[in-house]
């Protein structure tokens, strides 16, 4: 308890599966949390602000406000994951125009975040940023889990979380001399309500033979964004249950 005493933190899409998770493991160490969500997470001590991360005008509305309020922001969590209604469809019945806008509306949407909140990070000196990626954006999705299933793995998915772990690198790198860390967490799959068949040819696979909990990936954005990681930017953590090890 209390490595985060006093830090204000921003998290994106905390009112989500691993946002509220994240969100529910920062609050007993300290920090002040601030949701930047279209809809409030739920979660006590924590400043909810609407936002809409996919608009410039809105985020940097959203970062200005909670720098007028606080004065500095310490750590950011970009998390959301906005898509379009298309989302998940296969390869070939893909729209280019769908590709385009799933590409703008996150990874040019984590851009802007990082952009806006990196100018006052670099102003005060130091700051914590941690980029959701995914197992899927470090190696090739294997389509032999969703036999027999609706499902399949989006291929901008693969693209926006293997560009994120590099784009991670570049920050890290360009900032890393105003003290500024940024690093990404990346899970493997998670539970939620996925269909029976899909869960047991994941489990099947992964050598913890279980899918993750939110509560499994949420202790790793402590750490990351905590003084026990204040060595350590540029990073991947993977946290998979094993499935990038085989």
């Amino acid at each position: 308890m209390g490595k985060l005493t006093d830090k204000i933190i921003l998290v994106t899409g905390g009112s989500g599966l691993l946002g509220k998770s994240i969100i529910r493991h920062l609050v007993p160490e300290g920090a002040q949390i601030i949701n930047a969500d279209l809809s409030p997470s739920g979660i006590g001590d924590v400043v909810e602000m609407s936002c809409d991360i996919t608009s410039p005008d809105a985020v940097s509305a959203l970062v200005d406000e909670i720098i007028k309020t606080y004065g500095r922001i310490d750590g950011l969590i970009n998390n959301a994951y906005p898509r379009t209604k298309d989302w998940g469809v296969k390869f070939e019945e893909i729209p280019f125009a769908s590709w385009q806008k799933n590409i703008d509306l996150q990874l040019n949407s984590y851009f802007m975040m990082s952009q806006k909140v990196l100018h006052h990070m670099k102003s005060a000196g130091n700051g914590s940023i941690i980029n959701m990626s995914s197992i899927y954006g470090v190696v090739g999705p294997d389509f032999s889990v969703y036999e027999n299933t609706p499902m399949t793995m989006p291929a901008a998915y693969s693209a926006i979380k293997g560009a994120l772990v590099n784009f991670t690198r570049y920050l890290a790198s360009y900032y890393g001399p105003y003290n500024i860390r940024v690093n990404c967490l990346s899970p493997g799959g998670v539970f939620d309500n996925q269909p029976e068949s899909f869960v047991a040819n994941y489990e099947r696979k992964v050598p913890l033979r279980r899918m993750a909990q939110p509560d499994d990936i949420a202790p790793g954005a402590v750490f990351l964004l905590s003084d026990d990681a204040r060595y350590i930017t540029g990073q991947n953590l993977i946290i998979d249950g094993g499935w990038t090890c085989i």
